[in-house]
């Protein structure tokens, strides 16, 4: 047996029941909406119409904290000539590119590279200077997207060596990519200055037994 439906028929009931099909599409709408919302809020993100784009980043992405300790057989007047030297006229990249920098060593003072005719790239300011043992600095350093930085080379002398302990510590957007490259350019300038404060302690001493 074959069964036909009516479609004339049940027009009036497909119209009454479409009223509450919008009611229930707009409900189920506004549910997704909220809950959505209620996600972004927890995880950082903006909700935009369909199109959901990431605003915030965790605490943990936005921080970045480097330590490094290297021991140079110098004086600390030595090693600290020396380091002022490499973060100023014989700073390179760690390819070896010259990357000749001016660093004013007194409070307040500035650390920047300058291009001339009044162009350069400020790094930052010595917030903090006490010859030979402390050097700090803050500001943006290499970045130019918003980054504030603070970085701290302490010195200690123990047996006639000297100790730098080294400490960057930094608030901000860094691209993953370059975090790394951050702790490979220090550890360059470190080794830098500890060979130029060695060679200068040797030369010295040398000068010495000469006389």
């Amino acid at each position: 047996m074959l069964y036909q439906t009516n479609a004339e028929a049940i027009k009036p009931l497909h119209e009454w029941t479409s009223k509450f099909q919008h009611f229930w599409d707009y409900q189920l709408l506004r549910i997704k909406e909220r809950a959505e919302r209620k996600a972004a809020t927890h995880f950082g993100i903006s909700i935009q119409g369909e199109i959901m784009t990431e605003t915030v980043q965790t605490i943990e992405n936005l921080a970045l904290n480097i330590t490094q300790e290297v021991r140079v057989r110098a004086s600390l007047v030595d090693t600290f000539d020396a380091l002022l030297e490499q973060m100023g006229p014989h700073n390179s990249t760690p390819e070896g590119k010259p990357l000749p920098m001016k660093i004013e060593p007194w409070p307040g003072g500035r650390w920047y590279r300058d291009l001339g005719d009044n162009n350069g790239h400020f790094w930052g300011q010595v917030q903090a200077i006490k010859r030979p043992t402390l050097m700090e600095i803050a500001g943006p350093l290499f970045a130019s997207y918003p980054l504030l930085s603070n970085v701290q080379y302490r010195l200690s002398e123990s047996n006639g060596e000297t100790m730098i302990t080294f400490r960057h510590t930094a608030f901000g957007f860094i691209p993953e990519e370059q975090k790394k490259n951050v702790a490979e350019g220090w550890t360059y300038i470190l080794e830098r200055a500890r060979k130029r404060a060695e060679a200068a302690s040797s030369g010295a001493a040398a000068g010495g037994r000469s006389h």
